[in-house]
């Protein structure tokens, strides 16, 4: 999608052999490990009976997955992109839907996170 996906989710330290491993992958591949990361951070933050496990986990979660959708978001609304107008309209309506959850009070996490699934699969295929 854009340069700008990628580095919505990018570790401040990485590792030498993360990097080498990083730069066998296509850019598709590494742009489904973002959302792959986003949602594990969710579901890192929550406890088996959807309780957070912690306030601050689920805060740090929902905040990842804003800023990552703010990117899609973007990367999809530039004129520049080069994926086609009807698939960037739909990409943008999901974006939409997933912001407007993040921000909510009680944001519904298993529908965030199978948007970001969602996304992944579609990008490994």
């Amino acid at each position: 999608m854009s340069e700008a996906l990628l580095s919505a989710q990018a570790s401040p330290s990485r590792h030498a052999g993360a990097s080498a491993y990083a730069r066998r992958r296509s850019a598709k591949q590494q742009e489904a490990e973002v959302f792959a990361r986003a949602t594990r951070s969710l579901r890192d933050a929550m406890t088996g009976d959807d309780t957070p496990a912690s306030p601050m986990a689920l805060a740090r979660a929902v905040a990842d997955n804003r800023r990552l959708w703010d990117a899609v978001n973007i990367a999809v609304m530039d004129p520049s992109n080069q994926l086609p107008r009807e698939l960037r309209a739909q990409i943008a309506s999901i974006a939409r839907a997933v912001l407007r959850e993040c921000g909510a009070e009680t944001p519904d996490l298993a529908f965030i996170a199978d948007m970001n699934e969602q996304v992944a699969g579609g990008l490994w295929a």
